[in-house]
């Protein structure tokens, strides 16, 4: 099915570049979807030198390890900005986000990537197809009781030595925000497990974890980590 979907994907229009594959039935996951549909614009603008600025240094150990054109899947890509933009600047990256304009945006702002619309739990990629995988803040909004299962996915479409840089929960947390970002009408959720969890879960999935470092957010924060599937 996959290499179906790449040829779907070859061309260099929007529409040659954006697959949708809808975002399923799931109460919780339709909520993200529908909520980030709400606050795309007051969660990212086009562009967001600032988190740029952060992420570039982020990026730094897959440009020092990765061949240009390596195969990158950024996964929960949201808009685009600026994850996808910085990546596809050196290799060949592949978004998937659940939010339908989320996803329009990105296939918009970022001319030299591809995008497909889907439930990043269902989407599926042969193995070791992936020189890196990039999840940043997205697997904090799939339900709990799945995320072992995407960690095994992500590590399976990686190919051997690849890499994976996941920000992720540092506190375990599940509940929801109703008027997320002052966006009338938006309700967001997150389902989120702890930082010992997170780092207890890559390694049973067969990643050896490289860094791992606390990301500050107001009074809380999110955890940072740098993996290599062994």
């Amino acid at each position: 099915m996959w290499l179906n979907l790449i040829s779907q994907l070859s061309g260099t229009s929007k529409g040659d570049r954006l697959l949708d594959l809808g975002c399923g039935t799931d109460a919780s996951k339709q909520l993200v979807a529908r909520g980030y549909d709400l606050v795309s614009g007051a969660y990212r603008s086009d562009q967001d030198p600032i988190a740029e600025a952060e992420y570039k240094a982020w990026f730094e150990p897959l440009g020092e390890e990765l061949p240009p054109g390596a195969a990158v899947l950024d996964l929960g890509c949201g808009c685009g900005i600026p994850t996808s933009q910085l990546l596809a600047d050196r290799f060949a990256v592949t978004g998937v986000d659940i939010s339908r304009v989320q996803i329009s945006r990105a296939a918009s702002l970022v001319p030299r990537a591809k995008f497909i619309r889907a439930d990043m739990t269902t989407v599926s990629f042969p193995t070791g197809c992936f020189h890196s995988v990039v999840c940043l803040y997205a697997m904090i909004h799939v339900p709990l009781a799945e995320q072992p299962a995407l960690i095994s996915s992500i590590h399976r479409w990686l190919r051997e030595s690849g890499l994976a840089l996941l920000v992720v929960g540092s506190r375990a947390w599940t509940g929801t925000e109703e008027d997320w970002l002052g966006v009338s009408g938006a309700t967001m959720y997150w389902s989120q497990a702890d930082a010992q969890t997170y780092r207890a879960w890559f390694q049973a999935a067969g990643f050896d974890v490289l860094d791992e470092v606390f990301v500050p957010e107001g009074t809380g924060g999110h955890q940072k980590f740098l993996m290599r599937r062994a």
